[in-house]
């Protein structure tokens, strides 16, 4: 799924709210990938694939995107019931439709593209339709900015201009599975849409373009060096407590979720760079608390049988923890044989330089760095 660096489906809305933000997302490193991400792109591979070929969902039982694979579970929470959508909105299957088709706006916005997971049409009306396989947020339909910005592009792309040729409504629809959402408009409607985008990307060309902050900037990568996030964390800092009264509160909490945003975003920024190994003034690179593990499942598992302990106590679907063994042997007065239990840290994290752990040593990129100077 590709999308322009100036604006596509997913960014529109914050571009058309926050023309400044083009610039600053531009200088951003870009955000490392997800398993919510990377499952999401596998199910949408996997159901245009379907849709393209006809092929039975079983055929793609283990098919991987990174660490994702797919698996009946999946097929069943999330494929089905997002097929079964596609069947109430086409019945009859008299729809003709195409899928993952990249779609731009030409002259009109040169370099402006992206790419439609749907797009289809049912006599006099054009469907475009994006999947959403996560659940976590809920995604409407209703004069939904991305939805838009496809229907626009598709009817200024030449293998897709069929679809909105002559027809009186356009449909939008959001499938996350089990919900499907669905909206009516004109294609009048997306023209209009369309001239507020155009706006919009010239705005963002302007040294002074505006900023703002609101709802659209919770998926902007930006949001760590945003000024207007900035600010509205300077003055939540300053507000004293003993001077907000309820009703305040209240407006305040309203902004929460942003700034918890801002926060999360801003501390994976700076735990991008250190891993890097590129300087954050105050802050270093530190190892996660180390969690005790067997050096060998099978061989603390004949030790404790060994020791007295019961099979169903030492074994329930793996071995038990090194903790959880030390508190049964308590109970016969003994202590866990040694060179049974190592201690491992589960990864890094980020910490101020007067936390007493010390630093992470990046080998491997330092490493790279030298041989690098060496060719």
């Amino acid at each position: 799924m590709q999308h322009s660096n100036i604006v596509g489906g997913s960014t529109a809305k914050r571009v058309i709210n926050c023309p400044g933000s083009v610039a600053l997302v531009q200088k951003m490193p870009p955000k490392p990938s997800s398993s919510y991400a990377d499952e999401g792109t596998l199910l949408h591979d996997t159901i245009a694939d379907h849709l393209a070929t006809l092929q039975p969902l079983e055929s793609y039982l283990g098919w991987k995107h990174e660490d994702q694979t797919l698996t009946q579970e999946l097929i069943d929470d999330k494929l089905v019931p997002a097929l079964a959508a596609l069947d109430e909105i086409d019945p009859e299957q008299k729809m003709d439709y195409e899928v993952e088709t990249r779609v731009s706006f030409g002259d009109l916005l040169p370099g402006v593209f992206g790419s439609t997971d749907f797009v289809g049409r049912i006599g006099n009306r054009a469907i475009v339709l994006d999947w959403k396989f996560g659940s976590g947020v809920v995604v409407t339909a209703e004069e939904n900015e991305q939805l838009m910005f496809y229907a626009a592009a598709a009817m200024r792309t030449d293998a897709l201009k069929w679809a909105f040729d002559g027809v009186t409504e356009v449909e939008c629809v959001i499938v996350q599975p089990p919900v499907i959402r669905r909206w009516v408009t004109t294609p009048e409607r997306i023209k209009e849409f369309e001239q507020t985008l155009v706006q919009a990307v010239k705005q963002a060309q302007q040294p002074d373009a505006k900023l703002a902050a609101g709802e659209h900037c919770r998926w902007c990568a930006a949001k760590p060096v945003c000024p207007k996030m900035t600010g509205a964390v300077d003055r939540a800092l300053l507000v004293q407590l003993k001077e907000i009264d309820v009703d305040t509160l209240g407006r305040y909490l309203k902004n929460a979720d942003l700034l918890e945003d801002w926060i999360k975003d801003l501390r994976g920024l700076a735990l991008q760079l250190l891993e890097k190994d590129l300087p954050v003034p105050g802050y270093k690179l530190v190892n996660k608390q180390a969690r005790r593990k067997w050096t060998d499942e099978s061989k603390a598992k004949q030790a404790l049988l060994d020791m007295g302990l019961k099979e169903s106590v030492v074994v329930e679907t793996s071995v038990m923890s090194p903790a959880q063994a030390e508190k049964a042997l308590k109970k016969r007065f003994s202590d866990l044989p040694e060179g049974l239990v190592k201690s491992e840290s589960s990864g890094t994290t980020l910490a101020s330089e007067d936390d007493p752990r010390p630093s992470v040593l990046q080998i491997g990129q330092q490493l790279s760095a030298a041989l690098s100077k060496l060719q």
